[in-house]
């Protein structure tokens, strides 16, 4: 009972009668919880084979209810009471979203089965001890990057991912939709950016030094009606979806739709196709007035399907060789009386975080655009270690901490020679858990920019769902506690509790059917042998 991922802030079990869901169990729905109850109904019932009625007279049954003032009581806006005894189980919240994170308490108090699909047992009532639970989140934002710039993810297994960060709390979807190697939505204006700019010809298996090939076009796109059911199907679970764009660096496949978008003076666009490798291609955005004018373009569209605060413009690892020998660059730093090209990034940054503050959204983007000067009122995502996050709070920016070093998931889990594809820095489950989003140099003024903190799954050695369940989990659920939970000091973290209920929620993950990497490591089927990684020995710079 106690096997609850991630965490609560308290737990109280005052013994007594627990509570039975069966035949007669009905749901009670207060006023602005219908959501809620449907999807209770809908998830729970269908697991459970239950139908769980609307509540007209049983004495058995859910009540649901939002009470504003527990925020204060609690510690936030999303925090929730849920209390189960005798024939009732009571969850109160702050708030819908709130009330939706103490319906999947509930849901993992049932049990493993209660994450399956259909019914699997013939059992018809279902126990809950009796126990109180407070509880509320430490961050507002407890976020999950997927690429599926890199590698394709069809709808249905986006629909998928956002139904497992509901299961463990997560709250928002960092959408990355648009790199070298692939543009993934559909953008009406410019129909060539998917015609075009969505398939390759052939894809590199396996880190860029690996002479293997798969010879075969990789791609696929989202209409905006996809994108429109995938942010509604995300809403309800009370996730945000914030988009990415990824101006001016990692955006040959944009170029390749558009040769006039690229350097024309320097190389010929027209010659570009989307790029089949993986890395930092030379291949970047012209700092004119066209192309300004062509993004301005796509993010009118992308406004009108997303309506998160933030939007996510990338930023990181632009190629500064083509600008240093474009006349037209040359000129435009002239023109602008800049200093260089890092500040030229900053100043085409420094458009779009103006363009977007007019329309009342705001610019989040990679902690390179700190370089040449930050761009006022945007926001950092701090992945090159803590250090941007560190320098963009100081001055008094929003950060979200996602360092490379502790929480890129796409990095190996273990040593051992039979790790699939092995990139980057060994992160165990313990490392993940031990992660600490908020570095101590801050003080407790500077600290209240940290909106919360971002593990990352890059896809360039994931060529399918599998492999993304195979480097996301478990490690997703170390890291949504250290998202949600009020956890001691690392050091101080109770590892073994932690590893405890893990042995309760991989009975969740079977029942999901997630393909994660067992405890003993990798089964003969999650192996890649002969397939070049890029591993880095030791351990990773906490820095």
């Amino acid at each position: 009972m106690t096997e609850l991922i991630p965490a609560p802030s308290s737990v109280a079990t005052p013994g007594g009668q627990g509570f039975v869901l069966d035949q007669a169990t009905e749901i009670q729905a207060a006023r602005g919880t219908w959501r809620v109850a449907h999807w209770l109904r809908t998830t729970v019932g269908a697991a459970t084979g239950l139908p769980l009625w609307p509540h007209s007279s049983s004495e058995n049954h859910i009540l649901l209810r939002i009470w504003p003032p527990l925020a204060d009581e609690l510690g936030g806006p999303e925090a929730y009471r849920l209390t189960a005894s005798g024939g009732t189980v009571v969850i109160d919240a702050a708030s819908e979203a709130g009330l939706f994170h103490g319906a999947q308490t509930f849901r993992q108090l049932l049990g493993p089965d209660v994450f399956r699909r259909a019914p699997v047992t013939s059992k018809r009532a279902w126990e809950v001890p009796a126990v109180t639970i407070r509880d509320a989140p430490r961050f507002r934002w407890r976020g999950f990057m997927l690429d599926v710039a890199r590698h394709f993810m069809p709808k249905d297994g986006v629909l998928r991912h956002l139904d497992l960060m509901a299961a463990h709390k997560l709250n928002v979807f960092h959408f990355h939709l648009t790199d070298d190697q692939g543009w993934r939505i559909e953008i009406k204006r410019y129909p060539r950016l998917t015609e075009v700019g969505s398939w390759r010809a052939r894809t590199k298996f396996g880190h860029r030094a690996s002479p293997l090939w798969e010879d075969k076009p990789h791609g696929g796109y989202y209409t905006q009606d996809d994108i429109r059911e995938i942010v509604a199907y995300a809403a309800e679970r009370h996730i945000t979806v914030v988009p990415e764009i990824d101006v001016p660096g990692h955006s040959q496949a944009a170029i390749a739709a558009y040769p006039e978008l690229g350097n024309t003076d320097v190389i010929d666009t027209a010659s570009l196709s989307v790029w089949d490798n993986w890395g930092i291609s030379l291949n970047v955005l012209a700092p004119t007035d066209n192309t300004l004018r062509f993004y301005e373009g796509v993010f009118e569209e992308l406004l009108e399907l997303f309506p998160s605060e933030f939007i996510h413009v990338g930023g990181d690892e632009c190629a500064k060789e083509q600008w240093r020998q474009s006349p037209t660059a040359q000129a435009r730093i002239r023109e602008l009386g800049l200093a260089d090209e890092d500040e030229l990034q900053s100043w085409f940054i420094g458009h779009f975080d103006k363009w977007l503050s007019a329309r009342g959204r705001r610019l989040i983007g990679w902690d390179e655009i700190l370089e040449g000067g930050l761009a006022e009122g945007a926001a950092v995502s701090s992945w090159r270690g803590y250090q941007g996050g560190i320098a963009a709070a100081r001055a008094g920016h929003d950060v979200v901490m996602c360092p490379e070093q502790q929480v890129y998931l796409d990095h190996r889990q273990h040593a051992g020679a039979d790790e699939p594809v092995p990139i980057g820095y060994v992160r165990t489950l313990e490392d993940v858990f031990r992660f600490e989003p908020v570095p101590p140099e801050l003080t407790p003024e500077e600290a209240r920019h940290v909106l919360g903190t971002q593990a990352n799954v890059w896809t360039e050695v994931m060529e399918d769902r599998a492999r993304v369940d195979y480097q996301t989990f478990p490690r997703l659920a170390a890291f949504a506690e250290v998202a949600w939970s009020r956890l001691p000091a690392p050091a101080e973290r109770d590892f073994a509790d932690f590893e405890r209920r893990m042995a309760a929620h991989y009975r969740r993950l079977d029942a999901l059917g997630v393909a994660y990497r067992p405890p003993a490591g990798p089964l003969p089927w999650q192996q890649r042998p002969g397939v070049l990684g890029r591993p880095i020995d030791g351990p990773p710079p906490n820095r």
